[in-house]
């Protein structure tokens, strides 16, 4: 079989600014770039805790990435930190137009969170639990403290195992309790895939020429290119002509998935704006001849086995769209961890679409675009592995969602496809395409597989780490919205497939009316305060018309500290316009950091952001014991301070520490409230092994009065290095 270099060229439709800032911030100055006025809006929600954005006094949100989306639309990504610790599973998506308009917040489901952050095992311990989940070892990355949050919120380490179970690659994060060293959950970044043929005929592909030799390296999609498994290395030769079209020559796989993935990148750029396989102008290796009756992504490359009857490899377009699909859905936000077998199977599921879209983008006659998986490779002698338009044609695959969805995250991925098939094509669409049952006997009409994938990625791009199938409702029904103003036709399709699926009507979904709803956006500027008791503090409440028309707008703030009031000045204004509000305190509120949700009542929809309040007392705050505390190794030593001052301690407290050490990596400082509670301000094994010196930390406390006794406690957590507690400041 012949494979000819193609010269066409590619342009990058698609923007990601991967970028991280701190929260709270000042609005940022008006710019003219959409970019810039899309951030900055995004940030201002965050900071201000804008509807699903409320967060308690200890956490803060930090901006990771943002990726344009259909319709001039940005979708901002943020990682939720708790006393300066990642929290796993609390990440949160904010939904922006280049205009500075918020349109949408998400973030991933948790209870609140109240966790110490002092780890009762070590380390090494975490690494010793984790490593026994993986039968063979290759490595063990250092394990992090982490928040993992969700129903019953946890202080854990996260363990990042890389090996393989049998002949199943594996790269496991697991999570491990640091209070009684059990592991709490865990997930493999390897996703398990199954394929179609390698009959795509003639192709063209692009390669790479250097010096006379040829590669199958892609010259203009960063970080595409194919090669053999067992070495890792790719196929090159004195000529661009690629294999020989026969099922079990490996030269012949790659040419089958270079091309795969090669129409893949073009579709996300084409049809749905997307950037590369990570959204960020990159893309992932290939690699076939794995020993395996399979396909793999392994979380960095994706891997492709043979049939069982060892006549064919696993990289028709199909599953090759499958295998890096799984890639797009680990790039997106949210990640491909946490959400259990239900998230397991949609990811499943976003692999299944992504290689019909790709089919359908590639239109090649050899393969004809179809809602099959692995139809052609017959992977095992029983035919396709998964039917999208009905999939309980493979028994335990359910056509519709419920509570109890199966426990194998490829049966699981059963509702989302069947949903994906009826909004492309219906449940009744003819010509030869197959008829799909709705689960409620309804009737759905399709309204095309392009509109389709745009309407499923771009809920895909409000993903979070609880990502479910009610999720994906209510942001794909935003999506359909924001995509397509002023037509409901794709939003009542959407919603129809949903129904059809069994997954119920979501709180707070969006809407839709022919000439667009009425819709507005809140922000505060600045997002935070601090006063002195009986003193004031203000806010500008800006609003902005999003959709439809302008609206009363009603204001109103909740949890105000004792003795404070809330004042706005108008107390209503038309979206569009701004408010002030001032908060007063009297002498007698007690200090403190407090969360005041402000809500916008409007006449259609309502919405709430959050102002810092912090209630601060006077008189002396800060405190220095300067006795020196010899550190021996492998010691701890204590040094207290007592405090006169009145009031609650301000959270963070401040510390000031100097220590004659000249390792300071192996130092452990911690802070021993009034309470008892105790609060890590640096971890051990960090720092680097240098001179210890004078370092200042902000260290948040949880309902701490500010008299008392505080203590800091140094442990020396290593050997060899030894040094002296000089002097020691803490302001509370």
């Amino acid at each position: 079989m012949r494979r000819t270099r193609g010269l066409s060229a590619l342009v990058a439709l698609a923007l990601t600014v991967p970028v991280t800032v701190s929260l709270p911030q000042a609005q940022a100055a008006p710019t003219a770039d959409p970019v810039a006025r899309a951030t900055a809006a995004a940030d201002q929600a965050a900071a201000t805790g804008l509807d699903a954005l409320a967060r308690g006094a200890d956490e803060s949100f930090s901006r990771v990435s943002t990726t344009a989306g259909g319709a001039g639309l940005f979708y901002s990504s943020y990682e939720r930190t708790y006393r300066g610790l990642k929290v796993v599973g609390g990440d949160a998506v904010v939904v922006t137009d280049g205009q500075g308009r918020v349109h949408d917040t998400t973030a991933a489901d948790t209870a609140p969170l109240t966790v110490g952050t002092t780890a009762k095992i070590d380390a090494a311990t975490a690494a010793n639990t984790a490593r026994s989940k993986v039968s063979t070892v290759n490595s063990v990355d250092t394990p992090k403290l982490v928040v993992l949050a969700g129903s019953s919120p946890k202080l854990a380490y996260e363990v990042v195992v890389l090996g393989r179970n049998g002949t199943t690659p594996s790269n496991l994060h697991v999570f491990v309790d640091a209070t009684n060293g059990s592991v709490v959950e865990s997930y493999d970044d390897v996703k398990a895939g199954t394929g179609d043929s390698y009959y795509n005929g003639d192709v063209n592909l692009d390669t790479t020429s250097s010096g006379g030799t040829f590669s199958m390296a892609d010259p203009t999609r960063s970080g595409v290119l194919c090669g053999r498994d067992s070495n890792k290395t790719v196929f090159s030769g004195p000529d661009d002509n690629w294999g020989n079209g026969s099922g079990t020559d490996l030269e012949t796989a790659c040419a089958d998935a270079l091309y795969a993935v090669q129409r893949e990148w073009d579709m996300l750029r084409d049809w749905l704006g997307r950037n590369g396989i990570d959204g960020q102008g990159k893309g992932f290796p290939a690699y076939v001849g794995l020993p395996d009756v399979n396909a793999y992504w392994t979380g960095s490359y994706t891997q492709f086995g043979r049939t069982q009857d060892s006549q064919r490899q696993v990289t028709p377009m199909d599953v090759v769209g499958h295998e890096f699909g799984h890639a797009i859905f680990q790039t997106t936000p949210g990640g491909s961890g946490g959400g259990g077998t239900e998230k397991g199977g949609m990811n499943e599921s976003t692999g299944d679409i992504f290689g019909a879209l790709t089919e359908a983008y590639a239109n090649n006659p050899n393969d004809p675009a179809d809602f099959e998986v692995g139809e052609e490779v017959n992977l095992v002698g029983n035919g396709p592995i998964r039917y999208m338009y009905q999939p309980n044609r493979i028994s335990g695959h359910p056509n519709c969602w419920s509570t109890s969805l199966p426990g194998s995250v490829h049966a699981a991925a059963g509702p989302q496809n069947h949903w994906f098939y009826l909004l492309s094509e219906g449940s009744n669409p003819g010509g030869g395409k197959p008829a799909s049952p709705t689960c409620d006997g309804s009737t759905v009409t399709g309204i095309g597989i392009q509109k389709a994938g745009k309407i499923f990625y771009n809920g895909l791009l409000q993903k979070t780490t609880s990502w479910n199938h009610a999720a994906a409702r209510r942001a794909t029904l935003q999506a359909a919205v924001s995509l397509f103003p002023g037509s409901c036709a794709e939003y009542n399709a959407t919603k129809a497939a949903w129904n059809a699926i069994s997954v119920p009507v979501q709180s707070g979904e969006a809407t839709c009316t022919p000439n667009g709803g009425n819709d507005f956006s809140i922000a505060l500027t600045p997002a935070s305060g601090s006063v002195q008791p009986g003193g004031s503090a203000s806010t500008t409440v800006g609003t902005q018309i999003t959709a439809g028309n302008a609206q009363t707008v009603t204001f109103s703030a909740s949890g105000l500290p004792s003795g404070a009031t809330a004042t706005f000045n108008p107390g209503s204004v038309q979206s569009g316009a701004s408010s002030t509000l001032a908060v007063a305190t009297t002498t007698s509120t007690p200090a403190g950091t407090y969360q005041v949700t402000v809500t916008g009542d409007g006449a259609d929809v309502d919405h709430t952001a959050q102002f810092t309040l912090t209630v601060g007392t006077t008189g002396t705050r800060t405190f220095t014991n300067g006795t020196d505390f010899p550190i021996a190794d492998l010691a701890t030593v204590r040094s207290p301070v007592s405090s006169t001052a009145t009031g609650s301690a301000v959270s963070p407290v401040k510390l000031s520490v100097t220590i004659n050490h000249t390792c300071a990596y192996d130092l452990r400082i911690q802070l021993v409230g009034p309470s008892g509670r105790t609060y890590t301000a640096k971890q051990s094994g960090t720092g680097g092994c240098s001179q210890f010196g004078t370092k200042t930390y902000d260290v948040p406390v949880t309902t701490e009065n500010a008299s008392g006794t505080w203590t800091l406690v140094v442990t020396d957590a290593y050997s060899v290095d030894t040094g002296t507690l000089d002097t020691w400041t803490i302001t509370v």
